[in-house]
Protein backbone atom coordinates (compact mmCIF):
# COMPACT_ATOMS: atom_id res chain seq x y z
CA UNK A 1 0.00 0.00 0.00
CA UNK A 2 1.28 3.31 -0.74
CA UNK A 3 1.28 5.71 2.40
CA UNK A 4 -0.88 7.91 2.90
CA UNK A 5 1.18 11.39 3.20
CA UNK A 6 -0.12 14.73 3.45
CA UNK A 7 1.49 17.62 1.14
CA UNK A 8 2.57 19.60 4.11
CA UNK A 9 6.49 19.67 3.55
CA UNK A 10 5.36 22.99 1.69
CA UNK A 11 3.39 24.22 4.31
CA UNK A 12 6.24 26.81 4.76
CA UNK A 13 5.42 28.75 1.96
CA UNK A 14 2.01 28.67 2.21
CA UNK A 15 -0.21 30.90 3.84
CA UNK A 16 -2.51 29.36 6.93
CA UNK A 17 -5.71 31.27 6.63
CA UNK A 18 -7.78 34.41 4.71
CA UNK A 19 -7.76 35.66 8.85
CA UNK A 20 -4.05 35.59 9.13
CA UNK A 21 -2.62 38.84 11.01
CA UNK A 22 0.17 40.90 10.44
CA UNK A 23 3.01 38.48 11.08
CA UNK A 24 5.05 38.80 14.29
CA UNK A 25 8.47 37.76 15.93
CA UNK A 26 7.86 35.49 18.50
CA UNK A 27 10.69 36.75 21.52
CA UNK A 28 12.43 33.59 22.72
CA UNK A 29 11.34 31.16 24.78
CA UNK A 30 13.39 30.31 27.85
CA UNK A 31 13.43 26.44 28.95
CA UNK A 32 11.44 25.78 31.66
CA UNK A 33 9.17 23.15 34.02
CA UNK A 34 5.33 22.51 33.92
CA UNK A 35 2.79 20.31 35.92
CA UNK A 36 -0.84 21.35 34.61
CA UNK A 37 -1.81 17.40 34.63
CA UNK A 38 -3.37 15.34 35.59
CA UNK A 39 -6.86 16.61 33.58
CA UNK A 40 -9.90 15.27 33.20
CA UNK A 41 -10.24 11.74 34.05
CA UNK A 42 -7.36 9.44 34.42
CA UNK A 43 -7.45 5.66 33.62
CA UNK A 44 -6.60 3.50 36.78
CA UNK A 45 -3.08 2.62 37.20
CA UNK A 46 -1.78 5.15 35.13
CA UNK A 47 -1.85 8.54 37.27
CA UNK A 48 2.35 8.62 37.36
CA UNK A 49 1.88 9.63 33.14
CA UNK A 50 -0.84 11.67 33.12
CA UNK A 51 -0.44 14.13 35.76
CA UNK A 52 3.85 14.12 34.89
CA UNK A 53 5.66 17.02 35.18
CA UNK A 54 6.62 18.35 31.38
CA UNK A 55 10.71 20.08 30.77
CA UNK A 56 10.52 22.52 27.92
CA UNK A 57 13.73 23.77 26.59
CA UNK A 58 14.93 24.30 22.93
CA UNK A 59 13.80 21.56 19.65
CA UNK A 60 17.43 21.45 18.07
CA UNK A 61 18.34 18.20 19.96
CA UNK A 62 14.84 16.95 18.53
CA UNK A 63 15.96 17.62 14.66
CA UNK A 64 15.82 14.18 13.02
CA UNK A 65 16.27 15.25 9.70
CA UNK A 66 18.01 18.49 7.75
CA UNK A 67 14.60 20.22 7.36
CA UNK A 68 13.89 19.78 11.02
CA UNK A 69 17.42 21.20 11.89
CA UNK A 70 16.66 24.27 9.51
CA UNK A 71 13.00 24.77 11.48
CA UNK A 72 13.65 23.99 14.95
CA UNK A 73 15.36 26.84 15.51
CA UNK A 74 13.06 29.15 15.45
CA UNK A 75 12.86 30.54 18.51
CA UNK A 76 8.66 30.43 19.07
CA UNK A 77 9.02 26.78 19.32
CA UNK A 78 9.89 24.62 22.41
CA UNK A 79 10.21 20.76 22.67
CA UNK A 80 9.61 18.16 25.64
CA UNK A 81 9.17 14.69 26.08
CA UNK A 82 6.58 13.08 27.38
CA UNK A 83 6.96 9.43 29.01
CA UNK A 84 4.35 6.69 28.68
CA UNK A 85 4.33 2.68 28.97
CA UNK A 86 5.64 0.57 26.25
CA UNK A 87 2.59 -1.65 27.03
CA UNK A 88 -0.12 -0.22 28.53
CA UNK A 89 -1.46 -3.73 29.82
CA UNK A 90 1.70 -3.66 31.82
CA UNK A 91 2.04 0.50 32.70
CA UNK A 92 4.66 -0.73 35.64
CA UNK A 93 6.75 -2.19 32.77
CA UNK A 94 8.88 -0.48 30.55
CA UNK A 95 8.81 3.43 29.82
CA UNK A 96 9.36 5.32 26.26
CA UNK A 97 8.99 8.63 25.22
CA UNK A 98 6.99 10.64 22.58
CA UNK A 99 8.75 13.83 21.45
CA UNK A 100 6.43 16.87 21.24
CA UNK A 101 6.78 20.26 20.14
CA UNK A 102 4.51 23.32 21.00
CA UNK A 103 4.15 26.84 19.44
CA UNK A 104 2.28 28.59 21.85
CA UNK A 105 -1.37 30.89 21.24
CA UNK A 106 0.08 34.33 21.27
CA UNK A 107 -3.25 35.46 23.12
CA UNK A 108 -2.38 33.29 25.75
CA UNK A 109 -5.08 34.45 28.32
CA UNK A 110 -7.82 33.62 25.34
CA UNK A 111 -6.18 30.78 24.76
CA UNK A 112 -9.07 27.48 24.21
CA UNK A 113 -5.87 24.88 24.74
CA UNK A 114 -3.62 22.59 22.77
CA UNK A 115 -4.53 21.46 19.10
CA UNK A 116 -2.87 18.06 18.66
CA UNK A 117 -1.74 17.34 15.00
CA UNK A 118 -1.09 14.07 13.22
CA UNK A 119 0.37 14.73 9.64
CA UNK A 120 -0.23 10.97 8.32
CA UNK A 121 1.71 8.39 6.75
CA UNK A 122 1.85 6.14 9.23
CA UNK A 123 5.41 7.49 9.80
CA UNK A 124 4.99 11.02 9.41
CA UNK A 125 6.69 13.26 11.73
CA UNK A 126 3.73 15.59 13.95
CA UNK A 127 6.78 17.64 15.32
CA UNK A 128 8.17 18.03 11.67
CA UNK A 129 4.28 19.32 10.23
CA UNK A 130 4.03 21.43 13.58
CA UNK A 131 7.08 23.11 12.67
CA UNK A 132 6.16 24.05 9.36
CA UNK A 133 3.00 25.52 10.67
CA UNK A 134 4.35 27.33 12.99
CA UNK A 135 5.28 30.26 10.94
CA UNK A 136 1.73 31.07 9.65
CA UNK A 137 -0.36 29.72 12.21
CA UNK A 138 0.95 32.02 15.49
CA UNK A 139 -0.23 35.16 13.09
CA UNK A 140 -4.01 33.43 12.50
CA UNK A 141 -7.09 33.12 14.60
CA UNK A 142 -6.16 29.90 15.37
CA UNK A 143 -3.04 30.53 16.37
CA UNK A 144 -4.20 32.65 18.78
CA UNK A 145 -6.82 30.79 20.43
CA UNK A 146 -4.43 27.13 20.61
CA UNK A 147 -0.85 26.27 20.99
CA UNK A 148 0.14 24.38 18.12
CA UNK A 149 1.04 20.70 19.33
CA UNK A 150 3.24 18.28 16.81
CA UNK A 151 3.96 14.86 18.36
CA UNK A 152 5.82 12.14 16.61
CA UNK A 153 3.73 9.31 17.33
CA UNK A 154 5.18 6.16 19.26
CA UNK A 155 8.30 4.40 17.48
CA UNK A 156 8.34 7.24 15.04
CA UNK A 157 10.81 10.54 14.45
CA UNK A 158 12.00 11.99 17.99
CA UNK A 159 10.14 9.15 20.22
CA UNK A 160 12.18 6.93 21.62
CA UNK A 161 13.31 3.88 20.87
CA UNK A 162 12.64 4.25 17.32
CA UNK A 163 11.70 1.82 15.17
CA UNK A 164 14.37 0.74 12.81
CA UNK A 165 14.77 -2.17 9.81
CA UNK A 166 17.06 -1.06 7.13
CA UNK A 167 20.18 0.92 6.85
CA UNK A 168 20.58 3.71 4.33
CA UNK A 169 22.00 1.78 1.82
CA UNK A 170 19.48 -1.03 2.16
CA UNK A 171 16.87 1.08 1.42
CA UNK A 172 18.54 2.62 -1.62
CA UNK A 173 19.35 -1.22 -2.85
CA UNK A 174 15.56 -2.10 -1.85
CA UNK A 175 14.71 0.91 -4.38
CA UNK A 176 16.48 -0.18 -7.69
CA UNK A 177 14.25 -4.19 -7.02
CA UNK A 178 10.76 -3.49 -8.87
CA UNK A 179 9.90 -6.90 -8.19
CA UNK A 180 8.47 -7.24 -11.66
CA UNK A 181 8.88 -11.21 -12.04
CA UNK A 182 5.51 -12.57 -11.17
CA UNK A 183 6.51 -15.83 -12.10
CA UNK A 184 7.05 -18.74 -9.45
CA UNK A 185 10.39 -18.09 -9.16
CA UNK A 186 10.27 -14.50 -9.03
CA UNK A 187 7.43 -14.68 -6.16
CA UNK A 188 9.45 -17.38 -4.11
CA UNK A 189 12.67 -14.10 -3.96
CA UNK A 190 10.21 -11.21 -3.47
CA UNK A 191 8.78 -13.74 -0.76
CA UNK A 192 12.56 -14.17 0.69
CA UNK A 193 13.31 -10.60 0.19
CA UNK A 194 9.88 -9.84 2.67
CA UNK A 195 10.87 -12.26 5.11
CA UNK A 196 14.07 -11.07 5.21
CA UNK A 197 12.81 -7.42 5.69
CA UNK A 198 10.89 -8.65 8.89
CA UNK A 199 13.59 -10.40 10.05
CA UNK A 200 15.83 -7.34 10.18
CA UNK A 201 12.47 -5.03 11.59
CA UNK A 202 12.17 -7.21 14.03
CA UNK A 203 16.22 -7.83 14.85
CA UNK A 204 17.24 -3.80 14.72
CA UNK A 205 13.50 -2.65 16.60
CA UNK A 206 12.59 -5.97 19.13
CA UNK A 207 9.61 -7.66 19.15
CA UNK A 208 8.07 -5.82 22.18
CA UNK A 209 8.12 -2.40 20.51
CA UNK A 210 6.87 -3.68 17.06
CA UNK A 211 3.56 -5.08 19.25
CA UNK A 212 3.25 -1.64 20.91
CA UNK A 213 3.25 0.68 17.94
CA UNK A 214 -0.29 0.06 16.57
CA UNK A 215 -2.67 3.04 16.08
CA UNK A 216 -4.95 1.70 19.02
CA UNK A 217 -1.65 2.37 21.16
CA UNK A 218 -1.02 5.82 19.73
CA UNK A 219 -4.56 6.81 21.13
CA UNK A 220 -4.00 6.25 24.19
CA UNK A 221 -0.62 8.24 24.25
CA UNK A 222 -2.60 11.20 22.99
CA UNK A 223 -5.37 11.01 25.77
CA UNK A 224 -1.98 10.94 28.16
CA UNK A 225 -0.37 14.00 26.47
CA UNK A 226 -3.59 15.73 26.22
CA UNK A 227 -3.40 15.49 30.26
CA UNK A 228 -0.01 15.93 30.86
CA UNK A 229 -0.92 19.28 28.39
CA UNK A 230 -3.31 20.11 31.36
CA UNK A 231 -6.53 20.22 29.00
CA UNK A 232 -9.65 18.65 30.26
CA UNK A 233 -10.59 18.25 26.46
CA UNK A 234 -9.16 17.19 23.12
CA UNK A 235 -8.75 19.05 20.70
CA UNK A 236 -6.98 17.77 17.55
CA UNK A 237 -6.44 18.05 13.82
CA UNK A 238 -5.59 14.54 11.77
CA UNK A 239 -4.60 14.38 8.18
CA UNK A 240 -5.08 11.30 5.99
CA UNK A 241 -3.41 8.40 8.28
CA UNK A 242 -4.31 10.87 11.13
CA UNK A 243 -8.13 10.87 10.50
CA UNK A 244 -7.52 6.99 12.00
CA UNK A 245 -6.07 8.10 15.00
CA UNK A 246 -8.83 10.73 15.57
CA UNK A 247 -11.57 7.65 14.69
CA UNK A 248 -9.50 5.35 17.60
CA UNK A 249 -9.15 7.58 20.22
CA UNK A 250 -12.98 8.77 19.44
CA UNK A 251 -13.78 5.15 20.05
CA UNK A 252 -11.37 4.73 22.96
CA UNK A 253 -12.13 8.22 25.10
CA UNK A 254 -15.43 9.92 23.76
CA UNK A 255 -16.25 11.79 26.51
CA UNK A 256 -12.32 13.39 27.00
CA UNK A 257 -13.30 15.05 22.82
CA UNK A 258 -13.96 19.04 22.25
CA UNK A 259 -13.09 18.82 18.59
CA UNK A 260 -11.63 16.81 16.11
CA UNK A 261 -10.78 17.93 11.94
CA UNK A 262 -9.94 14.78 10.47
CA UNK A 263 -8.58 15.77 6.51
CA UNK A 264 -8.32 12.83 4.01
CA UNK A 265 -10.13 9.84 5.70
CA UNK A 266 -9.09 6.73 6.03
CA UNK A 267 -12.73 4.13 5.00
CA UNK A 268 -13.18 3.16 8.61
CA UNK A 269 -13.87 -0.63 8.67
CA UNK A 270 -13.06 -1.09 5.00
CA UNK A 271 -10.79 -3.98 4.69
CA UNK A 272 -7.11 -3.18 3.61
CA UNK A 273 -7.36 -4.66 0.32
CA UNK A 274 -10.46 -3.14 -0.70
CA UNK A 275 -8.41 0.47 0.91
CA UNK A 276 -5.91 -0.18 -1.56
CA UNK A 277 -7.93 -0.62 -4.80
CA UNK A 278 -9.88 2.48 -3.78
CA UNK A 279 -6.48 3.91 -3.96
CA UNK A 280 -5.53 2.47 -7.14
CA UNK A 281 -8.66 4.05 -8.23
CA UNK A 282 -7.82 7.35 -6.57
CA UNK A 283 -4.35 7.39 -8.13
CA UNK A 284 -5.80 6.61 -11.67
CA UNK A 285 -8.30 9.56 -11.33
CA UNK A 286 -5.61 12.15 -10.07
CA UNK A 287 -3.79 10.62 -13.21
CA UNK A 288 -6.09 11.39 -15.67
CA UNK A 289 -6.85 14.78 -14.51
CA UNK A 290 -2.56 15.33 -14.66
CA UNK A 291 -3.26 13.68 -18.46
CA UNK A 292 -5.76 16.03 -19.39
CA UNK A 293 -3.68 19.20 -17.51
CA UNK A 294 -0.86 18.26 -19.41
CA UNK A 295 -2.53 16.98 -23.08
CA UNK A 296 -3.61 20.91 -23.08
CA UNK A 297 -0.21 22.15 -23.24
CA UNK A 298 2.08 22.95 -25.93
CA UNK A 299 3.99 19.95 -24.80
CA UNK A 300 3.25 16.94 -23.30
CA UNK A 301 5.44 14.07 -22.87
CA UNK A 302 2.47 11.85 -22.87
CA UNK A 303 0.97 13.11 -25.91
CA UNK A 304 -2.52 15.09 -26.40
CA UNK A 305 -5.09 12.31 -26.19
CA UNK A 306 -5.71 11.87 -22.69
CA UNK A 307 -6.93 8.47 -23.24
CA UNK A 308 -3.96 7.16 -24.37
CA UNK A 309 -2.06 8.40 -21.73
CA UNK A 310 -1.89 5.47 -19.07
CA UNK A 311 -0.44 3.85 -22.26
CA UNK A 312 2.15 6.12 -23.16
CA UNK A 313 3.21 6.15 -19.27
CA UNK A 314 4.16 2.47 -19.76
CA UNK A 315 5.77 2.59 -22.51
CA UNK A 316 7.84 5.07 -21.53
CA UNK A 317 8.60 3.75 -17.66
CA UNK A 318 8.20 -0.27 -18.33
CA UNK A 319 11.86 -0.84 -20.12
CA UNK A 320 13.22 0.63 -16.56
CA UNK A 321 12.29 -2.68 -14.89
CA UNK A 322 15.11 -4.64 -16.91
CA UNK A 323 17.51 -1.61 -17.41
CA UNK A 324 17.63 1.42 -15.13
CA UNK A 325 18.70 4.46 -16.51
CA UNK A 326 21.41 6.73 -14.80
CA UNK A 327 19.94 9.37 -12.55
CA UNK A 328 23.38 11.38 -11.48
CA UNK A 329 26.01 11.15 -9.00
CA UNK A 330 26.44 7.12 -9.59
CA UNK A 331 22.69 6.36 -9.01
CA UNK A 332 20.10 4.79 -11.06
CA UNK A 333 16.38 4.83 -11.81
CA UNK A 334 14.91 2.08 -11.57
CA UNK A 335 10.64 1.27 -12.91
CA UNK A 336 9.87 1.03 -8.81
CA UNK A 337 11.27 4.44 -8.40
CA UNK A 338 9.32 6.35 -11.76
CA UNK A 339 5.95 4.98 -10.84
CA UNK A 340 6.56 6.06 -7.10
CA UNK A 341 7.96 9.80 -8.55
CA UNK A 342 4.34 9.77 -10.64
CA UNK A 343 2.57 9.10 -7.09
CA UNK A 344 4.51 11.68 -5.14
CA UNK A 345 3.28 14.21 -7.98
CA UNK A 346 0.01 13.27 -8.24
CA UNK A 347 -0.56 14.50 -4.94
CA UNK A 348 -0.61 18.05 -5.82
CA UNK A 349 -1.05 19.89 -8.88
CA UNK A 350 1.91 22.00 -8.32
CA UNK A 351 4.35 18.88 -8.87
CA UNK A 352 2.51 18.14 -12.19
CA UNK A 353 4.44 20.41 -14.35
CA UNK A 354 7.58 18.62 -12.69
CA UNK A 355 6.07 15.37 -13.34
CA UNK A 356 5.74 16.44 -17.22
CA UNK A 357 9.44 17.67 -17.35
CA UNK A 358 10.64 14.33 -15.53
CA UNK A 359 9.00 12.13 -18.36
CA UNK A 360 10.46 13.94 -21.34
CA UNK A 361 13.89 13.52 -19.92
CA UNK A 362 13.07 9.95 -19.32
CA UNK A 363 12.33 9.25 -22.96
CA UNK A 364 15.96 11.20 -23.81
CA UNK A 365 17.53 8.76 -21.40
CA UNK A 366 18.09 10.21 -18.20
CA UNK A 367 16.08 9.47 -14.84
CA UNK A 368 17.53 12.46 -12.97
CA UNK A 369 14.38 14.49 -12.37
CA UNK A 370 12.02 11.59 -11.78
CA UNK A 371 14.28 10.08 -9.46
CA UNK A 372 14.01 13.80 -7.44
CA UNK A 373 10.02 12.85 -6.95
CA UNK A 374 11.04 9.62 -5.71
CA UNK A 375 13.60 10.70 -3.09
CA UNK A 376 10.68 13.11 -2.09
CA UNK A 377 8.73 10.61 -1.53
CA UNK A 378 10.77 8.66 0.31
CA UNK A 379 12.14 11.70 2.58
CA UNK A 380 15.82 11.04 1.10
CA UNK A 381 17.99 13.63 1.75
CA UNK A 382 20.98 15.27 -0.27
CA UNK A 383 23.50 13.23 1.66
CA UNK A 384 21.47 9.96 1.15
CA UNK A 385 19.96 9.80 4.95
CA UNK A 386 16.69 8.88 5.59
CA UNK A 387 14.14 9.18 8.36
CA UNK A 388 12.41 6.09 9.87
CA UNK A 389 9.25 7.26 7.70
CA UNK A 390 9.01 4.27 5.27
CA UNK A 391 10.44 1.81 8.01
CA UNK A 392 7.23 2.93 10.54
CA UNK A 393 4.97 2.90 7.94
CA UNK A 394 5.23 -0.46 7.68
CA UNK A 395 5.49 -1.54 11.55
CA UNK A 396 2.21 0.52 11.69
CA UNK A 397 0.61 -1.31 9.05
CA UNK A 398 1.27 -4.86 10.36
CA UNK A 399 0.22 -4.52 13.22
CA UNK A 400 -3.40 -2.54 12.53
CA UNK A 401 -4.40 -4.27 9.00
CA UNK A 402 -5.41 -7.81 9.02
CA UNK A 403 -2.94 -9.82 7.14
CA UNK A 404 -3.66 -11.68 3.41
CA UNK A 405 -1.66 -14.70 4.29
CA UNK A 406 -3.19 -16.71 1.03
CA UNK A 407 -1.62 -16.03 -2.27
CA UNK A 408 -4.54 -16.33 -4.47
CA UNK A 409 -5.90 -13.65 -3.05
CA UNK A 410 -2.85 -11.48 -2.89
CA UNK A 411 -3.17 -12.79 -6.37
CA UNK A 412 -6.36 -11.40 -6.64
CA UNK A 413 -5.86 -8.28 -4.80
CA UNK A 414 -3.02 -7.65 -7.42
CA UNK A 415 -5.11 -8.15 -10.45
CA UNK A 416 -7.76 -5.43 -9.02
CA UNK A 417 -5.41 -3.00 -8.28
CA UNK A 418 -4.26 -3.23 -11.54
CA UNK A 419 -7.63 -2.89 -13.49
CA UNK A 420 -8.09 -0.03 -10.87
CA UNK A 421 -4.80 1.90 -11.77
CA UNK A 422 -3.98 0.78 -14.80
CA UNK A 423 -1.42 3.79 -15.46
CA UNK A 424 0.27 1.57 -12.75
CA UNK A 425 0.28 -1.84 -14.86
CA UNK A 426 3.57 -3.24 -15.34
CA UNK A 427 2.28 -5.61 -18.12
CA UNK A 428 3.35 -8.76 -16.30
CA UNK A 429 0.49 -11.20 -14.52
CA UNK A 430 -1.07 -10.48 -11.39
CA UNK A 431 1.50 -11.41 -8.34
CA UNK A 432 0.70 -14.06 -5.64
CA UNK A 433 3.66 -12.90 -3.47
CA UNK A 434 2.68 -12.07 0.31
CA UNK A 435 4.00 -9.28 1.66
CA UNK A 436 6.56 -8.48 5.02
CA UNK A 437 3.13 -8.49 6.91
CA UNK A 438 2.73 -12.38 6.66
CA UNK A 439 5.94 -12.82 7.87
CA UNK A 440 5.61 -10.10 10.55
CA UNK A 441 7.24 -11.40 13.93
CA UNK A 442 4.11 -9.69 16.25
CA UNK A 443 0.08 -10.38 16.18
CA UNK A 444 -1.98 -7.81 14.68
CA UNK A 445 -3.20 -5.70 17.24
CA UNK A 446 -6.11 -3.71 15.51
CA UNK A 447 -9.39 -3.25 15.16
CA UNK A 448 -10.90 -3.56 11.29
CA UNK A 449 -14.48 -2.97 11.80
CA UNK A 450 -15.72 0.75 11.68
CA UNK A 451 -15.45 2.63 15.40
CA UNK A 452 -18.53 2.55 17.35
CA UNK A 453 -18.52 5.60 19.03
CA UNK A 454 -21.59 7.22 21.47
CA UNK A 455 -21.63 10.26 22.95
CA UNK A 456 -19.09 12.01 20.84
CA UNK A 457 -19.42 15.95 19.99
CA UNK A 458 -19.74 17.36 16.82
CA UNK A 459 -16.73 16.32 14.62
CA UNK A 460 -16.04 17.96 11.14
CA UNK A 461 -14.63 15.61 8.16
CA UNK A 462 -12.76 17.47 5.45
CA UNK A 463 -12.87 15.20 1.48
CA UNK A 464 -11.88 16.27 -1.33
CA UNK A 465 -13.22 14.97 -4.41
CA UNK A 466 -10.50 14.13 -6.34
CA UNK A 467 -8.33 12.88 -3.37
CA UNK A 468 -6.04 10.47 -5.10
CA UNK A 469 -4.33 8.72 -1.86
CA UNK A 470 -8.29 9.02 0.25
CA UNK A 471 -10.91 8.72 -2.03
CA UNK A 472 -13.89 11.50 -1.14
CA UNK A 473 -16.59 8.65 -0.51
CA UNK A 474 -13.98 7.39 2.35
CA UNK A 475 -14.52 10.96 3.61
CA UNK A 476 -18.50 10.66 3.52
CA UNK A 477 -18.18 7.34 5.39
CA UNK A 478 -16.18 8.43 8.18
CA UNK A 479 -18.71 11.61 8.97
CA UNK A 480 -21.30 8.76 8.97
CA UNK A 481 -19.49 6.27 11.48
CA UNK A 482 -18.53 9.59 13.71
CA UNK A 483 -22.17 11.36 13.17
CA UNK A 484 -20.35 14.39 12.43
CA UNK A 485 -20.49 16.99 9.66
CA UNK A 486 -18.59 16.72 6.05
CA UNK A 487 -16.87 19.63 4.32
CA UNK A 488 -16.36 18.79 0.53
CA UNK A 489 -13.36 20.33 -1.03
CA UNK A 490 -13.99 19.73 -4.81
CA UNK A 491 -10.22 19.73 -6.58
CA UNK A 492 -7.30 17.44 -7.07
CA UNK A 493 -5.14 17.18 -3.98
CA UNK A 494 -4.45 15.36 -0.47
CA UNK A 495 -5.69 17.35 2.09
CA UNK A 496 -6.74 20.67 2.20
CA UNK A 497 -7.22 22.54 5.23
CA UNK A 498 -3.99 25.26 6.36
CA UNK A 499 -2.91 25.01 2.62
CA UNK A 500 -4.27 28.53 1.33
CA UNK A 501 -7.53 28.06 0.50
CA UNK A 502 -9.94 30.76 1.98
CA UNK A 503 -12.98 28.67 2.64
CA UNK A 504 -11.58 25.57 3.75
CA UNK A 505 -9.47 27.25 6.32
CA UNK A 506 -12.04 29.75 7.42
CA UNK A 507 -14.82 27.11 8.14
CA UNK A 508 -12.62 24.62 10.05
CA UNK A 509 -11.30 27.27 12.10
CA UNK A 510 -14.31 28.87 13.05
CA UNK A 511 -15.43 25.03 14.04
CA UNK A 512 -12.17 24.73 16.25
CA UNK A 513 -12.37 28.20 17.59
CA UNK A 514 -16.21 28.34 18.62
CA UNK A 515 -17.33 24.88 17.53
CA UNK A 516 -19.81 26.15 14.65
CA UNK A 517 -20.29 22.80 12.27
CA UNK A 518 -20.81 24.22 8.74
CA UNK A 519 -24.72 23.85 7.18
CA UNK A 520 -25.35 20.10 5.98
CA UNK A 521 -23.97 19.63 2.11
CA UNK A 522 -21.47 22.82 2.61
CA UNK A 523 -18.77 22.75 0.06
CA UNK A 524 -16.10 24.59 -1.22
CA UNK A 525 -14.85 24.51 -4.73
CA UNK A 526 -11.13 25.00 -6.14
CA UNK A 527 -10.40 28.57 -7.40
Amino acid sequence: MNRLLTVLSALAVLSAAACSLPEQTPPPLQPHTDQKGPAGPVPPGLERYYGQPLNWGPCAPFATTESDRASYVDPGLECTRVEVPMDYADPQGEVITIGVLRSPATDQPQKIGSLLINPGGPGASGMSTAASLAGSVRNSALGERFDLIGFDPRGIGASEPAVRCLTDQERDAKRLDSDADTSPSGVAETEKEERDYAGKCAERTGAKLLANVGTREVAKDMDVLRSALGDQKLNYLGYSYGTRIGAEYAEQFPGNVRAMVLDGAIDPGKSAIDTLVAQGAGFQQAFDDFAAWCAARQQCSLGHDPKAASAQFQQIVRPLADDPVRAGDGRELSYSDATMAAIQALYAPSLWAQLDGGLAELRQGSGRSLLTLADSYFSRDEQGRYPNTNDAFDAVHCVDDQRVLDPEQRREADRRYREAAPFLDDGNPPSAARDMCAFWPVPVTGDPTAPEVTALPPTLVISTTGDPATPYAAGVKLAEALDGHLLTYEGTRHTVFLQGVTCIDDTATKYLIDLTTPADGARCAEK
